[in-house]
């Protein structure tokens, strides 16, 4: 029973992640990619638009906007992931705290850094 349930959720596994590959990867497990191209075409689109409204120079737009699109797209990558980076490591410090935490709970030693201060009680 267990292998036939194993086997079915490997299978929808498998159908999920099918997705864009370029150069071998799969960009649709790239932290922040979706969001960042996302604000960048909509920015581009939205500043070429209004360039032309403004101007009603078509190659300005173009310009306006692809410029518009890069900028956007590599500050909001940039940020994006600064921000998902500095989670992954408060989330490591905190697994390896769980991990020494559950390591001495109920020794002596747990006692010993309590009252030093390195592990507090939850």
């Amino acid at each position: 029973m267990d292998t036939v349930v194993k086997s079915m959720l490997e299978d929808d596994v498998e159908e999920e992640s099918k997705g864009l590959v370029i150069f071998g990867r799969d960009v649709s497990k790239i932290p922040c990619f979706r969001d960042s191209f996302m604000y960048g075409i909509s920015s581009g689109i939205g500043m070429g638009f209004a360039a032309f409204l403004k101007t009603s120079k078509p190659v300005l737009s173009q310009h306006v906007g692809m410029g518009s699109f890069a900028i956007v797209t590599l500050m909001y990558w940039t940020y994006c992931r600064m921000q998902w980076s500095q989670q992954r490591f408060n989330s490591q410090l905190l697994q390896d705290a769980l991990k020494e935490k559950m390591k001495y709970e109920g020794t002596a030693v747990e006692k010993e850094l309590e009252q030093k201060g390195v592990l507090k009680t939850v």
